[in-house]
Order: structure tokens, then C-alpha cells, then sequence
């Protein structure tokens, strides 16, 4: 099991747990509600951790969020091994121009998020001037979905 430390910047911080035996992510909980010069809404956790060197914690929204009118604004937050200050979740509206979209995004002492530790390789890239065979090969988008391969077979005759 990996230790990380974690430092409550408020009384009404809530320390992460898992809610059950095998789940990956802890629920973040919001202890401020604010809202950046671009309309975004900015939730406060009150926590600050300390990951240990080699892991990195991934921040994503909960599946309850599509219940709420909002976006994880960088659809996954990385939380470095070095960064030591609070922990923020910053949502895109979506209610489009509704001007009070209040019981359509979390309020403070919600769950607002969801946080995963995992180890994180160091990457050493090796530029050459050929890659390895594979069965995808250089198929992108879509291309092992049975309908668009065959399309894109159609297309290459």
C-alpha cells in the first residue's frame, strides 16, 4: 500500500477514502465555490498532498457530473509530484446562456471529484527512422470499429 501525505488547509477539509473495496478513485469534496474571469467555476478541496516521486495523481470528474451542467475543464488534472498547493477542479459550464444555473452545478460540501494515484514511468524517447509492425498499424480514429476499418478499406482500393 503507498503512504501519501496530506495536509488539511481547512477546517472543513474532507480526506479522501474509497467508498468501496476496489474502487480507483477517492471522491474529492468542495470546500469553495468561486468563479474565474472566464465564467468557470473554481472548487477549493482544502487539501494539499504530497505524491511521492515516481506517482502521479490524476484528478477526473465522478460519474454523477453528468447529472450537473459542467465540464472538467481539462477533462483530467494532473497533480505533479512536486506541486504542494491546494487542490482546485475547474468546470466548464455548460447550461449555455441560462443565466442562473444554480441546482445545475455542485454546490460546496459536494463531491465534486475524484482523485487516482499511479505510478508514472520516466519516459526516454529514442528517435529512429522506422517503427515496428503492428496489426493497427497506422489506423486512428475509430479504425478497429468493424463499420469504419471497412469504409477505410473501401477507400484505400
Amino acid at each position: 500500500m503507498l503512504s501519501v501525505k496530506i495536509k488539511k488547509l481547512s477546517q472543513d477539509a474532507v480526506i479522501p477514502t474509497y467508498a468501496k473495496h476496489g474502487d480507483a478513485g477517492m471522491d474529492l469534496t468542495a470546500t469553495s465555490k468561486e468563479y474565474d474571469d472566464n465564467g468557470n467555476v473554481v472548487y477549493g478541496t482544502s487539501l494539499a498532498f504530497e505524491i511521492p516521486n515516481g506517482y502521479v495523481g490524476l484528478l477526473f470528474p465522478r460519474s454523477s457530473n453528468t447529472k450537473k451542467d459542467l465540464i472538467l475543464g481539462n477533462s483530467v488534472g494532473v497533480l505533479d509530484s512536486g506541486y504542494r498547493g491546494e487542490v482546485f477542479l475547474k468546470f466548464k459550464k455548460t447550461c449555455g446562456f441560462i443565466d442562473n444555473c444554480e441546482g445545475h452545478d455542485y454546490q460546496i460540501g459536494d463531491r465534486i471529484g475524484q482523485i487516482i494515484i499511479i505510478p508514472i514511468p520516466q519516459v526516454n524517447f529514442i528517435e529512429v527512422d522506422e517503427l515496428s509492425s503492428s496489426d493497427r498499424g497506422v489506423g486512428s480514429f475509430g479504425s478497429t470499429d468493424p463499420i469504419t476499418k471497412s469504409i477505410e478499406d473501401n477507400l484505400s482500393l
